[in-house]
């Protein structure tokens, strides 16, 4: 089993959010490790909605959640759509130990050394 640490991380550089995810391949794509960090997120949100924050995972439900009624079980095909849209239109940007990943079919190597930062870009107010 082989580890990743992912950061989230401000424009700034300062780190918001960590966690670790396996997998069985020693490379996988760009794609295969958004679609992992969404059912990460999906699994933590569905079991401790109090402690989820600002993931790339956007429950539509969550004040629902937050109201202590059941809200529908999260789309994580859909999220998946919203987040690789995202990144293929630069909502967010994928470094990988410090060098921008720029296609999602790009190999990614899995180990407890690398760091994957997603920079979650914010439109200018106005521009």
């Amino acid at each position: 089993m082989n580890i990743i640490k992912i950061q989230d991380e401000s424009a700034a550089g300062d780190i918001l959010n960590e966690i670790t995810l396996k997998f069985n391949e020693e490379y996988i794509t760009v794609s295969n490790l958004i679609k992992a960090r969404i059912e990460s997120e999906i699994t933590h949100y569905e079991s401790n909605v109090k402690s989820y924050k600002n993931g790339l995972v956007i429950p539509e439900q969550l004040e629902t959640r937050l109201n202590n009624k059941k809200p529908k079980p999260i789309d994580a095909e859909k999220q998946l759509y919203i987040a690789l849209d995202a990144f293929n239109n630069n909502g967010f940007i994928l470094l990988v130990d410090d060098e921008q990943v720029e296609n999602v079919n790009q190999k990614v190597l899995v180990d407890k050394s690398t760091v994957v930062s997603f920079i979650k870009l914010t439109p200018l107010v106005g521009g």
